[in-house]
């Protein structure tokens, strides 16, 4: 045989094999649809009652990035003093153009107006507790303030 032949073969061979293990199954990895909160601060943790604001900043993530709604009747932000037995719910407006489907990651800024004393006390302590729904119904984890004080 020619072995001009022979090493053209090997090398054809060669780079064959060379092509193929350079190739490699792609791991495609999805993004989570559900909103991840994270608390970021929380403006005061004594509050007069009727006078004081409580202002609660938490970071969101979400993977697909269909967070808020155009319809302001559609409130999907929650918050629950634990004082109280149900929540209250906030309008958050679109964070992404309709069918985006991009990861978005930002912070929202709450504004609770009005705190007051449930009972006759001079004081009472309590805990806000938030988590976000999505436009797919996707609920994210919770997150809870630490320990407030409203005061007369």
């Amino acid at each position: 045989m020619n072995i001009k032949l022979i090493k053209h073969q090997i090398l054809f061979i060669s780079l064959i094999l060379l092509a193929i293990s350079g190739c490699k199954k792609e791991e495609v990895v999805v993004a989570n649809p559900n909103p991840l909160l994270r608390l970021v601060s929380v403006s005061s943790k004594n509050l007069k009652q009727f006078k004081d604001s409580l202002i609660i900043t938490i970071e969101y993530t979400d993977g697909d990035g269909d967070i808020g709604e155009t319809n302001p009747d559609l409130n999907d932000l929650q918050i629950k003093d634990q004082r109280l037995s149900k929540p209250d719910y906030y309008f958050v407006k679109p964070l992404t153009p309709p069918n985006a489907n991009i990861k978005v990651k930002g912070t929202i800024a709450v504004q609770i107006k009005n705190t007051f004393l449930l009972g006759t006390a001079d004081s009472e302590i309590t805990t806000f507790e938030l988590r976000l729904k999505d436009r797919a119904g996707n609920w994210s984890n919770s997150v809870k303030t630490d320990v407030i004080t409203i005061t007369k």
